[in-house]
């Protein structure tokens, strides 16, 4: 599966801990809980559990430091703020937001199959 974008893997990534917060993930393209429903065709049904499985086996292959690693539990799994999850890993608030922000680079580039590139998320677009 590919199409993982930034947002979506940081929308996931609870649920690499917490088997129950699945529960509380909204799939980001389905319609509002007061609006009407059509019918559906199956095969283009929401991809949520895709991801989730997909977060989950990433976790567990992507190329991540130990402080990446670390970083990631304690924001999206624990949700502590940058300067709380420095202070448990001996760094500053700073750097731990550096970690977090390069592990969620890291999975993304992990998801869609290439290398991670700093920064990739902005580069443009040359396959058009």
């Amino acid at each position: 599966m590919s199409g993982y974008n930034r947002p979506l893997v940081e929308h996931l990534l609870p649920a690499v801990w917490d088997a129950e917060a699945a529960y509380g993930i909204r799939h980001l393209q389905a319609p509002d809980s007061d609006m009407p429903k059509g019918t559906i065709d199956k095969r283009a049904a929401g991809t949520l559990f895709a991801h989730l499985a997909d977060i989950r086996y990433a976790w567990v292959t992507a190329p991540l430091s130990l402080g990446k690693r670390q970083a990631l539990v304690l924001r999206y799994g624990a949700d502590l703020h940058d300067d709380e999850a420095g202070s448990l890993q001996g760094v500053t608030g700073r750097a731990a937001r550096y970690r977090c922000d390069r592990g969620v680079g890291k999975l993304t580039a992990h998801l869609n199959g290439v290398e991670y590139v700093d920064g990739y998320e902005t580069l443009p677009d040359t396959t058009a």
